[in-house]
């Protein structure tokens, strides 16, 4: 079995992430940024866990020696990481614009920056999370289309990068996935019903279907699967 840090477990790809590894017999170590929600996580996992910004390139670095450290060999990496932001761009403030950024670009990219510091001897998998809306335009999606959209050329050119030492960097793209952080789009009934019809399957998707999708690039048996972009989208992205 392998050993897999899940950066914001505490988000709910996250947590449905880190149980379907656990659940497959993995060991998972989960960071998230509030302490209590990632230690309690992690005691229901029999996990371990630390509490990390994300954000913070020597941070992110001290959580890979620390894995590293207590499990003696690091398989894979999936970043969670993300916000959400809604906005045409002239409603989008400077402060907001950098939140997204941050929260949804920076994170990734100090992820990718480790990860290939620390499984540069041994290789590895590591999974960032895009959007669909990375993949099509849709309207009010400016900031946040922005910084999916470079976390996929972020992920192809470090799969280029370190192909060679047997790293590997995949996207998973979600569309519309029913969590805490799109309930405000999909609380109310018609905002749902507006929301389904976006999609070809007319549903929104799951964390569970996400996390199967993580789990399978994460793999082994996936060892020939660098450089993509996986959209898990109900169709959004590429069918009317």
């Amino acid at each position: 079995m392998a050993n897999y840090l899940i950066i914001a477990a505490t988000s709910d790809i996250g947590k449905q992430a880190a149980s379907k590894l656990y659940q497959q017999g993995h060991t998972v170590w989960l960071t998230g940024r509030q302490e209590e929600g990632v230690k309690t996580m992690a005691a229901s996992l029999g996990a371990s866990y630390s509490v990390l910004d994300a954000t913070d390139f020597a941070a992110v670095d001290r959580t890979f020696v620390e894995v590293k450290k207590a499990f003696g060999s690091l398989d894979g990496v999936v970043c969670c990481a993300g916000s959400l932001l809604l906005k045409p761009a002239h409603l989008t403030s400077q402060d907001a614009y950098l939140h997204t950024v941050h929260a949804n670009l920076t994170t990734s990219f100090a992820v990718v920056r480790a990860a290939s510091k620390y499984m540069y001897d041994t290789g590895g998998a590591v999974i960032l999370i895009s959007s669909a809306a990375a993949l099509k335009g849709i309207a009010n999606h400016e900031a946040i289309a922005a910084a999916k959209g470079g976390v996929i050329s972020l992920a192809r050119s470090a799969a280029a990068t370190y192909a060679s030492v047997n790293i590997r960097f995949n996207v998973v793209a979600p569309g519309l996935v029913a969590t805490k952080m799109t309930a405000k789009l999909t609380q109310n009934e018609l905002g749902r019903k507006a929301s389904e019809a976006m999609h070809a399957l007319k549903r929104l998707g799951t964390t569970a279907e996400i996390a199967s999708t993580i789990a399978f690039l994460l793999d082994p048996d996936s060892s020939w699967i660098t450089g993509q972009v996986l959209a898990v989208d109900g169709g959004l992205s590429t069918l009317m």
